[in-house]
């Protein structure tokens, strides 16, 4: 728990002056607080005609009379509001301070996932589901924030209050203090045993956040399929039964942790009797000399105290274990190392758009046994065009991505322009190869933003050009805002092929060596496509495109076409070439062409 902590407060960076000043406020808070139970026992003393003494009956401040002085009680009224005062104020700076910390830590928390996100492979992510990811920046990070809050005042306020507290009660009656030695160990077992019992149960309810965040997830993004298959009372029921499920373990936990407040007050009211019954008695057998009526009315505020000090842990510890777990949970993200990083000397410039595979083996993390690419070697000439077809789950997609060091091969070489993809600075490398991949993706803004990130330097002229190459700028001329027009979230208010043609668009503003359309054309009429294919043929011949189809006429121009089968290439060559000597290429072109597809036609 400690070296969680340690590692989380890693996270305060300017922040630290706050907790700092939160502390400082605290201590003066705690010692005001404990000063004025004294200032109430001498004022008793003083309004009965006692001997008001300081820690020690050698130290007398006002001698025993038979009159009430009305100038000490003036003075000690004054001293109380002084004191009183001057704990308000510091405790709500603490307050204040130990909220903008709180705050600061939560933000630079996830900031620091955020950014380290960034920087993860595709191995990576693919450790951590989205909504696992999602359910870590909020709810973990919230939990945390207020435990931090709850800890940096708790953390010296209590201990403070509960060591004061014991020590000017032994100066007043050791016999009284010894009550308080026996109750704290009691509670501070009672909480252990409670902490022990409910952190289990946290850890299953936050991994089920992910499951209730996923369910969530699933059903707004295929909201049209839910509906479409009338499944609502289906998700409904998957949904409930998550959050039935996580309901029932807070009710678990929580009738554990209520028993925190019913012991502490038996607790405190058990020890007040204590102390008025052993004070009346040590007062009546030793009279006021040896233990005074304002000692006694002291002694009953400190109990008071004591007990609440141990309530403010109580609260505080139970916080602490539920964002235990929360913690946990955001140091995994934190202290993920990212597979794919730079070497220590990397190359800053991709001479041509070469592209080599080198006895290529690959296999996901998640199941490493499965060999998704087996022994690929492969030559393509900068400026090729390159088709690749096959069955869905012929890992065609996994081919591309290891050009573009998405993922490392685990054996065997992939070079760009003769150098191995490993040696490159990551930033160069994804900078010459652009990639639209199958899964298109457009963020909410402008058009005109979406297309900026293929080169924010762009000037109007380019970006025309390039949305000229991917026809995308017949469909967004009829726009009323043409450029500007607002995309919504995953570009929902786009058609399918219209997203396609504007990440082909984005892609080509990158001015790459390297183009791959990873089945980026499927959603587009073939004419269109064969424009798009034209353009990239004529207007930037020095491009090495890859062009991942299931159409046969996307890819029978191409200057050479991998057929791709379980994770190998089976066949080479061109459209051709290929007719007559891959069988798996012949039954694709007999099946769309030759067999009255409506593809023949165009």
């Amino acid at each position: 728990m400690i070296q969680l902590i340690v590692k989380l407060s890693r996270q305060l960076g300017k922040y630290k002056k706050q907790v700092y000043i939160a502390w400082v406020y605290v201590f003066i808070e705690t010692i005001c607080e404990i000063f004025i139970p004294t200032l109430t026992g001498w004022l008793v003393n003083v309004l009965k005609g006692e001997t008001v003494t300081f820690f020690s009956d050698n130290l007398v401040i006002w001698g025993p009379t038979t009159d009430i002085v009305l100038s000490h009680v003036v003075i000690l009224g004054v001293v109380m509001i002084i004191t009183a005062a001057i704990a308000v104020l510091t405790g709500i700076g603490a307050g204040f301070a130990a909220a903008e910390a709180s705050a600061g830590i939560g933000h630079n928390i996830r900031k620091a996932m955020f950014y380290k996100i960034q920087d993860y492979s595709f191995n990576n992510i693919d450790k951590f589901s989205t909504s696992s990811i999602v359910t870590r920046m909020t709810t973990d990070v919230t939990n945390v924030q207020f435990a931090y809050q709850m800890t940096i005042r708790a953390l010296l306020r209590s201990p403070l209050m509960l060591i004061f507290a014991m020590v000017v009660a032994f100066t007043k009656s050791w016999q009284l203090a010894t009550i308080f030695v026996v109750m704290v160990p009691f509670v501070g077992f009672f909480l252990f045993f409670i902490a022990n019992k409910v952190h289990p149960v946290f850890v299953e309810i936050f991994n089920k956040y992910d499951g209730l965040n996923q369910e969530v997830q699933e059903d707004i993004a295929g909201i049209r399929a839910v509906k479409a298959f009338g499944r609502q009372e289906q998700q409904n029921s998957k949904f409930r039964s998550v959050s039935e499920y996580i309901f029932k373990k807070f009710v678990h936990n929580e009738r554990i942790i209520a028993f925190n407040n019913p012991l502490l007050q038996v607790l405190s009211y058990g020890a007040s009797l204590m102390i008025c019954y052993l004070g009346a008695y040590l007062i009546k057998t030793y009279g006021t000399s040896y233990l005074s009526t304002g000692d006694l009315t002291s002694l009953l505020t400190y109990i008071l105290m004591i007990m609440m000090s141990l309530f403010l842990l109580s609260m505080v510890y139970v916080q602490c274990i539920i964002a235990r777990n929360s913690g946990e949970r955001i140091i995994e993200i934190l202290e993920e190392e990212p597979d794919i990083k730079n070497c220590d000397e990397p190359v800053m410039n991709v001479e041509s758009g070469t592209v080599d595979f080198e006895n290529v083996t690959f296999a996901y993390k998640s199941n490493i046994e499965h060999k998704v690419l087996k022994h690929i070697n492969l030559h393509i000439p900068s400026g090729s065009t390159v088709g690749i077809v096959g069955s869905t789950g012929s890992s065609k997609s996994t081919l591309l991505s290891m050009i573009a060091r998405l993922y490392d091969a685990e054996e065997g070489v992939v070079k760009v322009g003769g150098v191995d993809v490993r040696d490159y600075d990551i930033k160069t490398l994804r900078d010459s190869v652009s990639v639209v991949l199958q899964k298109n993706v457009l963020f909410s803004g402008t058009i005109k933003a979406n297309l900026l990130w293929g080169n924010e330097n762009a000037t109007d002229e380019e970006i025309k050009r390039a949305c000229d190459m991917a026809c995308a700028s017949e469909f967004i001329e009829r726009f009323p805002d043409k450029y500007e027009t607002i995309l919504d979230e995953g570009g929902t208010n786009v058609s399918g092929g219209q997203k396609q043609r504007l990440c082909i668009a984005r892609a080509l503003l990158k001015n790459p060596k390297i183009l791959i359309l990873d089945d980026s054309t499927s959603a587009v009429d073939t004419h269109t496509d064969a424009t798009i294919r034209g353009y990239l043929k004529n207007e930037r011949p020095d491009v090495t495109k890859f062009i991942v189809a299931e159409r046969v006429l996307s890819v029978k121009d191409c200057d050479t076409i991998l057929v791709m089968d379980d994770g190998e290439i089976v066949n080479q060559g061109t459209h051709e070439e290929l007719i007559n000597s891959s069988e798996i290429y012949a039954d694709l072109v007999k099946t769309q062409m030759g067999g009255g597809d409506f593809d023949a036609t165009k």
